[in-house]
């Protein structure tokens, strides 16, 4: 069989081979490439996966059970426990878990059906049936399909965990059967092992095909920023050439001209700022590990004085607040545009409240309690209800379902704790919301 194993881990693997330290520099990186990438529960979450996969598991267990009960009569097949088996794919189908795959309890529940379904019920009923062709077959097409629904890593876990306990459960419980011959047992080994290894590197395939996917995406983003950019910045002289041409003009004619300069750069400005913040966003899985020393009070200054305003009412309603200045390790740009999407998320609150936004409503403080730097970004706008706070840090999770992305504040936490930080809320509905950093200072 022809290896699909992507030529770059082995490149690293065999650079890594024979060096001084080998064993644990090859555990340090396996290990990276086996966290680096967030671990997808659900692969491909949507509403339609979970009714078919839900769907597939009621039909499928009593349409088996009657194949191997009836029609061609396998020994310990059981209706009772088949029934079980498949009333699990209810569970995918039932609207509390089907309305939001992408959910933490969506991902618990079609983890735990599918382990139990799965490795579980397929490695009791093979040891049942003394590993017979039926069985064996089964094992082996249930391993491939484990694999195909679930990340590879949990996939893995989920194998030797339901083999183990099937095991532990036929030894106290299991019905006495003839033990398998040395020759059939290392047969049916070998066909196990082959079609788990080759469910393994799919999985590790298609994981490395994701993250390819995901980088083509990022680079296809930075081309579309720079070509952006290029007119951007064209529009930004043109507005200059505008301004000197203006002081040729009357009073009243210079001035009108360079109230639309100031709206043409201020455009320009905000669009810059939106091309930097989706690609900051993007570039969630994948952080820049360039850090400096950042100025905590000297950055809000700038984030507040830079931030595209909409109109005066926004600009006014900002209050900045330095209680004492403290110094963090991180990137700067990064952590800029951390502040930008708190602003902006703030912004979208007050927008969403019922009274036009005034002087005080989004608050900034920077100060050091007990040691530790803290930045408060604090808003009088809708809130967030208490059943979402747990969730907005998720990727891909947003409360704005309209024109949220769901990536600026998992970016936000991402970038924080790069820092060796925290980020968290707190807030009641209708009483607006506070987001606290905190940040190891520098001595």
């Amino acid at each position: 069989m022809t290896s699909v194993v992507p030529a770059r881990i082995k490149q690293q693997i065999r650079a890594l081979w024979g060096q001084p330290g080998m064993g644990g520099r090859l555990r340090a990186r396996i290990k990276a490439e086996l966290f680096q990438e967030q671990l997808d529960l659900i692969l491909h979450p949507s509403r339609g996966r979970l009714r078919w996969l839900g769907l597939f598991t009621v039909v499928g267990h009593p349409l088996f059970g009657w194949i191997w009960g009836r029609w061609l009569p396998q020994p310990y097949e059981s209706p009772a426990l088949r029934a079980v088996m498949g009333t699990l794919g209810l569970l995918l189908i039932w609207e509390s878990i089907n309305n939001d795959p992408s959910s933490k309890f969506s991902a618990r529940i079609f983890t735990l059906v599918f382990w139990l379904q799965l490795p579980l019920f397929f490695s009791w009923m093979y040891l049942c049936n003394n590993g017979n062709t039926v069985w064996l077959a089964s094992f082996c097409a249930m391993v491939l399909i484990y694999y195909h629904v679930t990340d590879w890593r949990a996939a893995t876990v989920g194998t030797l965990s339901g083999a183990l306990l099937a095991w532990t459960l036929f030894r106290w419980w299991g019905p006495a059967v003839t033990p398998l011959s040395d020759q059939q047992f290392a047969v049916n080994s070998v066909i196990i092992a082959f079609s788990w290894s080759s469910a393994v590197v799919l999985g590790l395939s298609s994981a490395n095909l994701r993250r390819e996917h995901l980088q083509h995406t990022l680079t296809t983003m930075g081309i579309m920023a720079h070509e952006l950019r290029t007119p951007l910045a064209t529009m930004s002289l043109i507005g200059d050439a505008v301004r000197n041409e203006s002081r040729q003009l009357d009073a009243g004619g210079a001035h009108r001209l360079d109230q639309l300069v100031v709206r043409l750069q201020t455009l320009v400005r905000n669009m810059n700022q939106q091309i930097d913040t989706q690609i900051a966003n993007a570039r969630l899985l994948r952080l820049p590990t360039h850090k400096e020393t950042v100025s905590a009070a000297a950055l809000l200054r700038n984030v507040v004085k830079d931030y595209p305003y909409r109109n005066s009412r926004e600009r006014e309603s900002v209050v900045l607040v330095l209680r004492k200045d403290f110094s963090f390790e991180s990137s700067y740009r990064l952590f800029a545009q951390v502040i930008n999407n708190l602003l902006k998320n703030a912004f979208r609150s007050l927008a969403a409240a019922s009274s036009a936004p005034k002087p005080g409503d989004l608050r900034l403080e920077v100060g050091v309690l007990n040691g530790c730097g803290r930045i408060l970004v604090t808003d009088q706008g809708t809130g967030i209800a208490t059943e979402l706070q747990a969730r907005i840090f998720e990727p891909f999770f947003s409360t704005d379902r309209g024109t949220g992305h769901g990536l600026g504040l998992a970016f936000c936490q991402q970038v924080v704790e790069s820092a060796g930080g925290t980020i968290r809320v707190k807030s009641e509905p209708g009483r607006g919301a506070t987001f606290i950093i905190e940040l190891p200072p520098m001595d």
